[in-house]
């Protein structure tokens, strides 16, 4: 029985629009499916096919069924959402009755009001906008006031955007603390992120020291039932944030994907005793080139990961298991929008002892996950998803 699972989340990295994206503004999304359609004919991610994205994708291959060394499938959304928190919450095994709230039109005077009375503070901005964007045009008046700028996007999100020197990190941690103290009941929004960015008027960039501020998952999720049991689980990335650092034994806040895979890796070669989790994020995917439509670098990160395969693959324990997944899309070729894309997510299962070339089907949910986690580590049974267990063992 396996004493760990790696659980790898490529941040946005969907694989074809669900049955309802209509609905959400992302009819024929297809994050992977449209960068592939739109790089070179020599571009390949040879790893990640060799563990069945492609077949995933239902794209022609030269590989045969004996070269398709992993487990394969997609998994559906349940939960009516398409953002981080609901989907990383839902692989844990939390599926929501309703989305989160949203404020495509800003955030109602009461709260922008009541944020200003506590901190102390005026804002600016309070409008939807690209992250990019906002500090483009209101960083120099941030700078000048000392205005802390707030913005949203179509996701569940409280954004506040500072200037790390001139407002200061630990300031801007701070009144985001305060927001996430406001925002709750029916304005519970997913989630509140500091936005720290540097630099002078038409050469700001943001950094790597966002910080985000999740609900409380209301109910236990796989996570709490492996710590609650003497496991493991350890998080890297923006992981910890997620869960609001519910379930997670060990928390490592990696800078970027590159750091995210090299840390992973690290870890995976570390011996194990008891049930483990090791749970990433690679949120660059999503936050550098899926939101900002940047299908070439979006593709070249893809590239890197698939490179990186090799040595996570060698690196796993006989019993380790691997799983390869995401949370929701964020098509880079999607021009009606700049937001995530509503997709399923891929299924890629692999571990040395684990069958090949297996087929798992369309999962009805990312519960699913945490259903076949818990099964492979014998624990009470989710209340959410259906077990994978006897497909890949």
């Amino acid at each position: 029985m396996a004493q760990r699972i790696v659980l790898i989340v490529l941040d946005s990295a969907g694989v074809g629009e669900l049955p309802d994206a209509a609905k959400y503004g992302d009819k024929g999304a297809n994050t992977i499916g449209h960068i592939l359609d739109s790089m070179p004919e020599d571009f390949s991610l040879p790893n990640l096919k060799m563990l069945g994205l492609y077949k995933v994708l239902n794209r022609e291959t030269n590989l045969t069924g004996g070269e398709i060394s992993g487990c394969y499938g997609k998994m559906a959304a349940q939960s009516p959402a398409k953002d981080t928190t609901a989907g990383h919450w839902e692989m844990a095994g939390i599926v929501l009755d309703k989305p989160f709230p949203v404020y495509p039109y800003g955030f109602p005077t009461e709260i922008i009001k009541e944020f200003e009375d506590l901190t102390g503070t005026k804002i600016i901005g309070n409008k939807a906008a690209s992250g990019t964007e906002i500090i483009k045009e209101l960083g120099e008046l941030h700078q000048k006031t000392g205005f802390p700028i707030v913005y949203t996007s179509a996701d569940s999100v409280f954004q506040i955007a500072a200037h790390e020197e001139t407002f200061g990190l630990e300031k801007l941690y701070k009144i985001c603390e305060t927001a996430r103290s406001i925002l709750k009941g029916d304005n519970a929004v997913g989630r509140v992120i500091a936005r720290p960015f540097t630099g002078t008027p038409g050469n700001y960039a943001r950094t790597a020291n966002r910080k985000d501020y999740a609900l409380n998952p209301p109910e236990n999720t796989v996570l709490d039932k492996i710590k609650n049991s003497g496991g493991r689980v350890t998080a890297v990335g923006k992981i910890e944030d997620i869960f609001n650092g519910r379930g997670i034994s060990e928390s490592i806040h990696a800078k970027g994907n590159l750091n995210g895979i090299e840390v992973t890796i690290s870890e995976i070669k570390k011996p194990v005793s008891g049930k483990t989790l090791l749970f990433t994020n690679l949120v660059d995917f999503d936050m550098l080139w899926g939101h900002r439509r940047d299908i070439v670098s979006y593709a070249g990160a893809l590239k890197e990961f698939d490179g990186f395969l090799p040595e996570i693959l060698r690196s796993l324990a006989s019993d380790d298991i691997l799983i390869i997944t995401a949370d929701h899309g964020c098509d880079p070729s999607y021009t009606a929008h700049t937001d995530h894309t509503r997709e399923y997510v891929p299924l890629l299962v692999y571990g040395k002892n684990l069958k090949r070339n297996a087929d798992l089907g369309v999962r009805t949910s990312m519960a699913d996950i945490a259903a076949s986690i818990a099964d492979i580590f014998a624990l009470e049974a989710m209340k959410n998803g259906k077990s994978f267990k006897s497909l890949i063992m």
